[in-house]
């Protein structure tokens, strides 16, 4: 029994040596030898707690579970939902009636134009035809006091028209789709998609300070009803965002 102890004491330097030479990037620290016999070891490291290996993809990627009945408790989710799809469908509108890549008339005619403090369409208050393929011709005969609003509405409609006035008649010169029109009805769509966007931040700025001014109500729960009025408005805005792109790459030519 001395013996092998003193075998084994012997044989440390030797071993450990070796295990050097075998794993020359082990850090000694990181290591323990565990001798069965005078012969036999095994080595060991000592690896990352399982929470420490977490810790870098803590607060990644996390799903946050949505709970409509929790959110409505506080604040009336449907009316945040209703608010946000508005903002979507006035997007697409508006990318549907000026972001075409032809000027038709039918874009023209539902241009919206103020009038004695109300808004009407350009269709109510002109005649609109095409007397060629190149140009529109607008007349106002009806409504001349109309033609400074209506104007700035053709001018200002993101469909790339540059009108020229005659007496009570407006030329309307239909543009070519050259790649500058193309990245002019591209920038448009962008405006409109920010605008929308911004809006739904507004929406979800709203009603994250109604959450929080709830009395009565634990931190906790505000926190988590909190994450998830952010969840669903990010989805909107994910959306919006999805819209835009598939506009935008059909307006470019991708």
């Amino acid at each position: 029994m001395m013996g092998t102890r003193m075998l084994q004491r012997l044989a440390t330097p030797v071993f450990t040596s070796a295990l050097k030479t075998i794993y020359p990037n082990v850090n000694r620290g990181a290591e323990r030898v565990v001798y069965v016999n005078s012969i036999d070891f095994t080595a060991v490291r000592n690896y990352a707690k399982s929470k420490d290996k977490g810790k870098d993809k803590k607060g990644k990627g996390a799903k946050v579970d949505i709970n409509v009945a929790v959110i409505s408790e506080l604040v009336p989710v449907d009316k945040m939902k209703d608010r946000c799809n508005n903002a979507i469908d006035k997007m697409k509108e508006e990318f549907t009636k000026n972001l075409s890549l032809r000027s038709t008339t039918g874009s023209i005619e539902s241009l919206a134009v103020k009038f004695e403090g109300k808004d009407y369409e350009l269709q109510e208050l002109a005649q609109i035809v095409r007397k060629n393929p190149k140009t529109l011709v607008i007349n106002f005969a009806s409504f001349p006091q109309a033609i400074p609003n209506a104007l700035k509405a053709i001018q200002s409609s993101g469909l790339n028209l540059n009108p020229q006035q005659d007496g009570t008649t407006l030329y309307v010169p239909v543009p070519k789709v050259t790649k500058e029109h193309r990245e002019a009805l591209a920038k448009n769509a962008k405006s409109l998609y920010i605008k929308c966007r911004d809006s739904m931040k507004e929406v979800q700025n709203e009603f994250l300070k109604k959450v929080k001014r709830q009395s009565n109500v634990s931190e906790d729960l505000i926190h988590n009803v909190s994450k998830q009025i952010s969840a669903i408005c990010d989805e909107y805005q994910n959306e919006a965002k999805n819209i835009y792109e598939v506009k935008h790459n059909e307006l470019v030519g991708k």
